[in-house]
């Protein structure tokens, strides 16, 4: 006797863009970044297209996997890149979430990559003070780290919208 379980498109939709993103992270991981911390996050571009796309609910599933599912590949699963990966994830989802529901029609994919590349690097900038690095010397990098992830949100913003626009055409050309 075999069972089967229940497959629903939302169940499809989330397990291909998890494992878009879950790639793309476990990638970028292997890029040197010239300043320690600090990366792209490309990865975030698919959670952004997903919650334009199909909501927040399969954004935040598709953003939590990829920290989940790339950190065990990576070899980082509850390090501090590990905290610091989930708790700027969690943040962002959070920042967004609220945005959706409250300005869905007044943002777009940049307001979105933008807001959500702030919530993320505020908090992982607090968890790290507050768990790892207690040292005021600490805040004399918050200018330089907000400023990165408004270029990086503005940059992971833009591939969005670019790809948000193909999908557009894709879907909607005859």
């Amino acid at each position: 006797m075999t069972t089967t379980i229940a497959s629903e498109r939302e169940d499809h939709i989330i397990a291909w863009f998890a494992a878009l993103a879950i790639a793309i992270h476990v990638l970028e991981s292997a890029i040197p970044s010239p300043i320690p911390g600090i990366k792209i996050g490309l990865a975030n571009v698919v959670t952004i297209v997903v919650l334009v796309n199909f909501g927040w609910r399969t954004a935040a599933w598709v953003s939590l996997l990829r920290v989940l599912i790339g950190s065990l590949v990576i070899g980082s699963f509850l390090s501090p890149t590990f905290v610091l990966s989930l708790s700027g994830a969690c943040a962002s989802l959070c920042v967004i979430g609220i945005a959706y529901a409250l300005a869905r029609q007044h943002l777009s994919v940049m307001g979105y990559s933008v807001l959500a590349a702030v919530a993320h690097i505020l908090t992982q900038f607090w968890v790290a003070y507050l768990l790892f690095i207690p040292h005021d010397a600490l805040f004399h990098l918050l200018p330089i780290l907000v400023t990165v992830a408004i270029i990086t949100g503005i940059v992971n913003g833009s591939l969005a919208l670019a790809i948000q626009k193909r999908l557009k055409l894709l879907i909607y050309e005859p």
